[in-house]
């Protein structure tokens, strides 16, 4: 089994086709069809079938992609390794981010990486921790950064906290509702759910659940902290954010409750089984240490 069928292999599983995967690759159709011949004749089944938008994984195809990836990925940061070592690389890092981070810890971090690795290629990748995961458990991320789940955590991985944030309820400015004291008092609004903390049943219906109240009508469900923002900002609904994003949201304010409401720890998500190269772990440092600086400033 040679490492280019490999690479052959997982090229068309993720560009859906033979010939977007020679495109992808820079060779011919012909090659990767007898490359990827070769690897099923060499593992004895049948990787791909055929549908009608070309081809889709069978069941061994399926088992073997899974395994695959991960072992293609070892093996690019080894030769990337190696050729830092030996001068002829400047090395890589793909890392995942979750909302917040994205705003208040990406820019300084990445400044600061890149005054150490001035030519190492830097790719980002944002969204929620449940869907990034499954990107750094396949090693298509180095790591990721965003909220602890409250679900328990895949022994593959490792988290560790770099701070707590509080969260708030949040509305436009002069909302109607925006003297309001008490979590009942907001039964009557529509509110915007986010599963942005991941949190079974949803941030809104866990507080409500947790006052004794029954839940409120969910006018709105988005996974996206920059739409969450503006449509707070541009209507009459509620919903429950992070403290620094209402603080850098002008177009909010808080509606101050006497009800406390949770706190969510964030941190830094990796295999527990593989270590950072040294340039993804430079790029999780300075992530590091931006990150508990907004710690020691609340």
């Amino acid at each position: 089994m040679r490492l280019t069928q490999i690479r052959d292999f997982i090229a068309v599983v993720e560009c859906g086709g033979i010939r977007a995967a020679a495109r992808k690759l820079g060779v011919s159709q012909p090659t990767i069809t007898k490359s990827v011949r070769g690897l099923e004749a060499e593992l004895r089944v049948q990787l791909f079938g055929r549908n009608a938008r070309g081809v889709a994984l069978t069941a061994p195809g399926r088992a073997f992609f899974s395994r695959a990836r991960v072992a293609h990925s070892e093996l690019r940061k080894a030769e990337e390794e190696a050729g830092e070592v030996g001068g002829s690389s400047a090395g890589s890092v793909t890392f995942g981010v979750g909302p917040t981070f994205a705003a208040l810890v990406v820019p300084e971090a990445v400044a600061r990486f890149r005054a150490q690795f001035p030519r190492a290629r830097v790719r980002i990748v944002e969204g929620l921790a449940r869907h990034l995961l499954r990107s750094v458990l396949d090693e298509t991320l180095d790591f990721t950064m965003g909220l602890r789940t409250v679900a328990e955590l895949d022994p593959s991985l490792r988290f560790r906290p770099l701070y707590r944030s509080e969260l708030v309820v949040g509305a436009r400015r002069g909302h109607p509702l925006r003297n309001a004291r008490r979590l009942s008092e907001l039964s009557a609004a529509e509110w915007l759910s986010t599963s942005t903390f991941d949190l079974p049943g949803g941030p809104v219906e866990r507080l409500f659940a947790a006052a004794g109240l029954p839940p409120p009508r969910l006018a709105v469900q988005c996974e996206s902290q920059n739409t969450l923002v503006a449509l707070l900002g541009r209507s009459d609904m509620l919903g429950i954010l992070q403290r620094r994003t209402l603080a850098a949201a002008p177009v909010l304010q808080e509606i101050a409750l006497a009800e406390s409401l949770p706190s969510v720890t964030a941190g830094i998500y990796t295999r527990a089984d593989t270590p950072l190269t040294r340039v993804a772990g430079a790029m999780a440092k300075a992530a590091t240490a931006v990150a508990r600086g907004l710690a020691r400033t609340g």
